[in-house]
């Protein structure tokens, strides 16, 4: 493959498009990959309207409003931790195995991970929960490795354009589930009001949604889902392969796969790639190639901005006015974030295609990253008149409502860093492992961020620094720094 070089005004795949008819989307397998996706955000989502109650519930603060940001931080970190050491092995035997068993894998670790949520009554119980749900999910990566397999490049980005369907309806029910049926006994007393088990564990009906929903995941994959790689092993003959004279067997088992693309041989400028014909999945070594870590990198950064603005918002909306927040209970939160879900996906849906065509993949993405700064610029400016209003007004709503608004764009930026790392991967047979190797660093960033984030909003509201405000500076700060890695990136994305 060898970069194209061209002025950064020139519209990604305006050529293309002139000369080449849109092929249209595989809607009876692309739908049922949407479907799929759903079951991440739903399971991620869910916990984020009473994950700041459920921690003080748990008692591990000993009653210090100022430490619940730390806590739910750690909580939301650690299921990226888990996932960043296992992601890139569920990737790669992806590549070997078939696509199909390792979603099948991570569903069933979804469902079990939340149900467990359900039934935690300590906040180390709902660690080990969140810990085993990254663990054993390594589909983030497969699924968006499925969706360029069945796509090409005529009808990619329209494909990336419908991928926010199952973000945002995960961001709309999620919340929504999260804020209306955790502590059902309170919430609808007639109802539950003599259930022991949902009096005993209050966020058990809430966490139940999500993970039989993955269960039906599961039987959806199994009984529809088509597998996408050409010729996959078993786990015994790829266990054979590693240990009995690997390269020689795995040169012999892989002749016979027809891929179209080649490895990689060498490079120029690190843009600029020679390609052979390959048979298989290429070694990793052979993967990290200047192209691949520039993508991989942005999509870090990217996932970095957008986990740490993310993880405080909830906890914004939630801690006390006086100490900087806007004071909203579970049930609000949960409605906030299920009109953003609601709207992320109309606009995604209707728009992302049509602007990522006018203007080019980097133009949007840089976009994007920038919307985030006015953003974080937003939680200030909602606190600064919800003490002037002494309470929720007409102004603070549409303040909250220009930022629900604004943090849209931010997602723009997914759809266009997805379609630079599929365009990397060196050959097809190794997409599955070029995805993971990306999530990994996704991964980590999002282990760091919501940590890094709520423990620094904690000790500013703690500290009083910067008025309450360090946090949004800071964060800033890492969008800015995310903008010019931003630039390392071609005007137009890679092609064959």
């Amino acid at each position: 493959m060898t970069a194209t070089t061209s002025d950064e005004e020139t519209p990604l795949l305006h050529e293309q498009h002139r000369k080449q008819k849109q092929t249209p989307l595989p809607w009876a397998q692309f739908g049922i990959l949407l479907f799929l996706q759903l079951a991440e955000p739903l399971t991620s989502q869910v916990i984020n309207p009473f994950a700041p109650q459920f921690v003080r519930d748990s008692g591990i603060t000993h009653g210090d409003e100022t430490r619940v940001g730390y806590y739910v931080g750690l909580m939301q970190s650690i299921f990226f931790a888990t996932q960043a050491l296992t992601v890139l092995h569920w990737s790669r035997l992806s590549d070997h195995l078939g696509r199909k068993p390792i979603i099948m894998t991570g569903l069933f670790g979804l469902s079990l991970s939340m149900y467990s949520f359900g039934m935690s009554t300590t906040y180390w119980g709902a660690v080990v929960s969140r810990s085993l749900n990254g663990a054993l999910n390594g589909n983030i990566g497969v699924l968006k490795s499925m969706v360029a397999e069945i796509t090409d490049s005529t009808n990619i980005a329209q494909a990336y354009a419908y991928l926010p369907i199952a973000w945002a309806t995960g961001q709309a029910v999620g919340p929504a589930i999260g804020g209306y049926l955790s502590r059902p006994t309170e919430q609808f007393p007639d109802t539950f009001g003599h259930n022991e088990f949902l009096e005993r564990y209050p966020y058990f009906l809430a966490c139940a949604v999500p993970a039989t929903f993955s269960a039906l995941c599961w039987l959806v994959t199994f009984l529809f889902l088509k597998e996408t790689v050409p010729s996959p092993i078993t786990m015994r003959k790829l266990l054979k392969m590693r240990t009995h004279k690997a390269n020689l067997e795995y040169q012999n088992v892989t002749a016979s796969q027809d891929h179209r693309v080649g490895p990689v041989t060498g490079a120029d400028d690190g843009l600029k790639t020679k390609h052979v014909d390959t048979s298989g999945p290429l070694p990793l070594r052979e993967l990290l190639v200047p192209r691949v870590l520039i993508s991989a990198f942005n999509y870090a950064c990217l996932a970095l901005v957008d986990i740490t603005l993310r993880s405080i918002q909830p906890v914004f909306f939630s801690t006390p006015i006086e100490l900087g927040g806007l004071g909203l209970p579970p049930y609000k939160i949960g409605r906030i974030l299920s009109v953003f879900g609601v709207l992320n996906g109309i606009v995604q849906i209707f728009f992302f295609a049509k602007i990522h065509d006018r203007y080019g993949t980097k133009r949007v993405y840089t976009w994007g990253l920038a919307s985030a700064v006015v953003v974080l610029a937003s939680f200030p400016v909602i606190n600064m008149l919800a003490r002037a209003e002494e309470g929720s007004s007409t102004f603070v709503w549409m303040a909250v409502g220009f930022q629900i608004v604004t943090s849209i764009i931010i997602n723009f930026s997914y759809g266009c860093i997805f379609i630079y790392i599929t365009a990397s991967s060196p050959n097809k047979a190794s997409l599955g492992t070029v995805n993971g190797l990306a999530q990994v660093g996704v991964s980590i960033m999002r282990t760091i961020g919501p940590a890094t984030a709520n423990s620094l909003f904690s000790l500013s509201i703690d500290k009083h620094y910067l008025g309450g405000n360090l946090v949004y500076l800071v964060l800033s700060g890492i969008a800015c720094l995310s903008l010019y890695v931003a630039d390392l990136l071609p005007a137009r994305v890679w092609t064959d």
